[in-house]
């Protein structure tokens, strides 16, 4: 499954949340998270990551092609197992790469797919602010879920009502989440008529765990308020992932339905399909 995490304003956490919703991912699917926020990552800096492999590394051996397994060549560990594609902090670079990534959409997002495709996978893409026309939006529009970040001030509300419909065609299953104190989500419901599915709590020390600061003992993501509520909407994005089984198939043609006749009351009608006609007077046969 291919996942984008953004925000249309401001930052309200996209990166920290993206981490979070891979580390609570239900298991047994193995998590990965890429970086592709156009103003440069901060994995890198956060849990003093080496500058290669990466998305710069990646974007470069995209263009001689390969397979899904060369997504996971250019990953490297988080405290606790996670998988990440970082970018590099310097915004250029990571635009740079981006947009090589786009440019050969067979060898480049194409290979994203087809990692996110493997049996047990998930591929968490933080796309951090999406602008019009911002290297990221290639990425986001090929995802099969999108969770949208909106901080619940009026100011960022006010940037929404253009926008939404447009972002939320990318996929079929997008999820909207505020971010902070603001207004609430029964008034945000009204107003922009897109119900959010929660609000991400303000959770200092989850927060810190995520971004790579040390943790008080027996501290993680598992324990704390953002990583339960992450766990919530991974398990809401992973159960709508899960297939419907199909409808049996139907062992008989069903009987067309009678439409009402002119003088003529309504009555039973019989299994082949034919309403006897109604008695009208005289002697019965």
């Amino acid at each position: 499954m291919l996942v984008s995490v953004l925000s249309l304003k401001g930052a309200p956490g996209v990166t920290t949340f993206a981490v979070a919703l891979a580390a609570r991912w239900p298991g047994p699917s193995r998590a990965l998270v890429v970086e592709a926020a156009p103003s440069g990552g901060d994995l890198a800096l956060r849990f003093s990551l080496a500058s290669t492999p990466g998305l710069v590394s990646l974007a470069a051996a995209a263009r001689r092609g390969g397979d899904a397994d060369l997504v996971w060549q250019h990953t490297q560990e988080l405290r606790g197992g996670l998988r990440v594609v970082a970018a590099p902090p310097d915004a250029e670079q990571t635009r740079a790469a981006l947009a090589a990534l786009a440019q050969h959409p067979a060898s480049g997002l194409e290979l994203l797919r087809q990692a996110a495709n493997q049996p047990g996978v998930v591929v968490i893409v933080d796309c951090g602010r999406v602008d019009p026309g911002s290297p990221g939006v290639p990425i986001a529009r090929s995802c099969d879920a999108m969770v949208l970040l909106s901080r619940a001030h009026a100011d960022d509300l006010a940037h929404l009502p253009r926008r939404l419909p447009t972002v939320a065609r990318w996929t079929p299953n997008p999820v909207f989440l505020l971010v902070g104190p603001g207004y609430s989500e029964a008034e945000v419901a009204r107003e922009l008529g897109v119900q959010p599915l929660g609000r991400v709590p303000h959770d200092v020390r989850g927060a810190a765990v995520l971004c790579g600061r040390p943790a008080a003992r027996r501290w993680g993501p598992a324990r704390s308020a953002l990583g339960q509520f992450a766990q919530k909407v991974a398990g809401e994005l992973a159960a709508r992932q899960t297939p419907t089984a199909p409808e049996p198939p139907q062992l008989h043609t069903p009987i067309p339905a009678l439409q009402m006749v002119p003088g003529v009351p309504p009555a039973a009608v019989s299994p082949n399909g034919v309403r006897p006609a109604p008695f009208t007077g005289g002697q019965k046969p």
